[in-house]
């Protein structure tokens, strides 16, 4: 696959990603590698992606626990600490190796370092290769509070490499897939109905899926680096998404929802307040809600759920001057920014919800 061009650096794909890693480790005068790996990853793909490696520049290994629930500051505390303790320097270099929790941890904390270090993303899992690792969004978790503390920062080259995909259980590729169909609802409409296809698809077409759907977000970021315009509809989803999955990770008595799972929910209910506001046709708000039901598990949520998950939106980072603001589509392949929704319809997109999960199709 051809190199990614980003705003200053590359994103290299398989084994042609592995030569050009070598070559920028090669010309580089970095006084030492970290990886920084979480448990899943230690096991399955650090050994393939070392072997990948020709350098005799040091290497240490820094493992932190998996999982959002350990995107805390407190972690990021122990690989300072680590990175302290192993004479970490500026001239140093981290590889982050893992899903959009090491990626997005990693990043921060090579941000911070020492006041920054140079970093490079490899993602692991589906999710973090389409989204998380490209971008140079870094950053942590405050409590349940998504992606509050954080900076904006490139790597020096993202490296994708498929074969990790083969490490993945199925819930994690179903979670990776919500932020590419995200990527066809707000800039492709054929896209997005090459997504609708997924049973029919070989590895060659996902393969190929994948590297469009980086070039979507690529090409947006591209011109909104800051996300002061067109780089917010990449938050489609996400407002409700994220309220949502926050919702859950507090919960003592619900199930935590993946990222693309709660996504898939926040992409039906904003779908259904952009019908209301925004234009977007009942065909459209069909389609999206019985794709997207068709691929994921049904959420179940109780009236009394409603309301605390409103109170997560007060958190979210697109809001202004107290105004909770929501990317809609116009049509799909077509996203505005800057919208706001009242309560009483917010209520009405969970009822939309929950009709067409418990009736299948609308």
């Amino acid at each position: 696959m051809t190199t990614i061009q980003a705003a200053s650096y590359d994103i290299v794909f398989n084994q042609s990603g592995y030569d050009a890693l070598n070559v920028l480790l090669l010309q580089s005068s970095y006084s030492k590698i970290f990886v920084i790996v979480d448990e899943h990853t230690h096991e399955d793909c650090l050994a393939p992606f070392l072997g990948n490696l020709a350098t005799e520049i040091p290497i240490e290994v820094i493992e932190i626990p998996q999982g959002e629930i350990n995107k805390t500051i407190e972690t990021c505390s122990g690989v300072w600490d680590a990175l302290a303790a192993l004479d970490a320097d500026r001239k140093g270099l981290v590889i982050n190796l893992g899903g959009g929790v090491v990626t997005d941890l990693g990043g921060f904390v090579a941000s911070t370092f020492k006041r920054g270090m140079d970093f490079i993303n490899v993602p692991t899992s589906l999710l973090s290769m389409v989204d998380a690792s490209v971008g140079g969004k870094t950053g942590v978790d405050l409590g349940t509070l998504k992606n509050l503390i954080g900076v904006i920062n490139n790597p020096q080259m993202v490296l994708i490499d498929g074969g990790f995909l083969a490490t993945l259980p199925p819930e994690e590729l179903r979670s990776g897939l919500a932020e590419m169909y995200k990527h066809g609802l707000i800039a492709d409409q054929s896209y997005w109905n090459k997504l609708k296809n997924l049973s029919e698809m070989t590895t060659d077409d996902l393969s190929q899926l994948i590297y469009e759907s980086i070039i979507i977000k690529n090409e947006i970021v591209l011109q909104d680096p800051r996300e002061q315009s067109i780089r917010k509809t990449l938050n489609y989803g996400h407002t409700l998404g994220h309220a949502i999955e926050s919702y859950c990770l507090a919960s003592d008595t619900r199930k935590t929802l993946l990222h693309g799972e709660a996504i898939a929910v926040g992409m039906i209910l904003e779908s259904y307040l952009s019908v209301e506001l925004t234009g977007l046709s009942k065909d459209a708000l069909d389609d999206i809600t019985t794709t997207l039901n068709d691929m994921y598990e049904e959420v179940a949520f109780a009236k009394a759920d409603i309301e605390p998950i409103i109170e997560y939106l007060k958190h979210d980072k697109k809001n202004t001057n107290g105004n909770i603001n929501f990317v809609l589509l116009e049509s799909i392949g077509r996203a505005v920014i800057d919208k706001q929704a009242p309560n009483e319809l917010i209520y009405k997109a969970f009822d939309h919800y929950l009709e067409s999960t418990q009736q299948g199709t609308l």
